[in-house]
């Protein structure tokens, strides 16, 4: 057996040519074969043996993080696709093929910083969902604002979340819009407050409006009592007081927050109706001069 033909270094497949050639195999045979062979053992050995060991590993680390289902199923992904890489790097040195991963890293290097500069959008946006997973700003079917749109959450992806609109118009929104700016989520608490502002008249009582805006939110199912309803004097408007009721609602969804809202305020009226506290409208009082031009080339009209 010449050193030449059997060149695959010591570890694992320089030993698997060495058996091949005693078995009668030609060197140069035996040396690819061997070469072949440790790559394709030590790759299934790693990449198998490592999901028994890695995902384990990663499912309680979503477990302990409280990870939503949906962000589980692409972290499993991208956990295999880490472990694959390893798998086949750490295979490539066992088969001997240093020269060839040194230049297939060097072509990668180059690739990367390649598809970098051309997809630095998707890349932000790739970031920003690995943020959105591990910071969790917001889950799926969680009412949130942003930038002067809302809706309801339906998906979350590594590059974009899908919101459906309370028109029922589906926004895909990329990730990096969702994190670079301020969110509002006023589902994320198990409570939520309500300002409600009423407007009475400078002559009507201030006290017995009040008694009646706070009874209104003692009497609504949908009002919790700890913490009580207040009510404050906020504004000397132009043509009216306006008292501004805070009210919470427990486990909040836009549909308890419209409905409780409307409600609330609905029976609030019909007690001020009935009480004969006014709710004024502006009034605007015009002032000034008319003159008209050019009567005197009106000529009157002969009888």
């Amino acid at each position: 057996m010449s050193a030449v033909a059997l060149q695959t270094g010591v570890g694992l497949s320089g030993s698997i040519a060495r058996f091949l050639a005693d078995l009668g195999l030609p060197d140069s045979i035996a040396g690819l074969a061997g070469q072949a062979i440790a790559f394709l053992l030590v790759f299934v050995v790693l990449f198998y043996v490592g999901r028994a060991v890695l995902l384990p590993l990663v499912e309680r680390v979503m477990d302990s993080r409280g990870l939503e289902p949906h962000a589980r199923k692409p972290l499993r992904r991208l956990s295999a696709v880490v472990l694959g890489f390893v798998a086949i790097t750490i295979a490539f040195g066992a088969a001997g093929y240093g020269d060839l991963l040194q230049s297939l890293a060097t072509v990668a290097a180059a690739a990367t910083l390649a598809i970098g500069f051309a997809l630095q959008d998707v890349l932000k946006n790739f970031v920003s969902g690995i943020f959105i997973y591990t910071d969790k700003p917001f889950k799926i079917g969680d009412w949130i604002e942003w930038d002067g749109n809302s809706g309801i959450v339906e998906d979350i992806s590594f590059r974009v979340s899908r919101v459906r609109t309370f028109d029922n118009e589906l926004l895909t929104v990329p990730n990096s819009a969702l994190t670079d700016g301020v969110i509002k989520n006023p589902v994320a608490k198990e409570k939520l407050r309500l300002q409600v502002p009423f407007g009475i008249g400078y002559d009507d009582d201030i006290e017995q409006a009040t008694e009646i805006i706070v009874e209104e939110a003692d009497s609504h199912e949908g009002i919790l009592d700890d913490p009580a309803p207040t009510v404050r004097l906020t504004e000397l408007g132009d043509s009216s007081v306006t008292l501004k009721s805070r009210i919470w609602i427990d486990d909040p969804s836009r549909a308890d927050f419209v409905k409780t809202r409307a409600d609330y305020v609905q029976t609030v009226k019909e007690r001020f109706d009935e009480e004969g506290i006014d709710i004024p409208y502006p009034n605007r009082t015009l002032g000034g001069d008319l003159t008209v031009a050019g009567l005197e080339e009106v000529a009157p009209a002969d009888d």
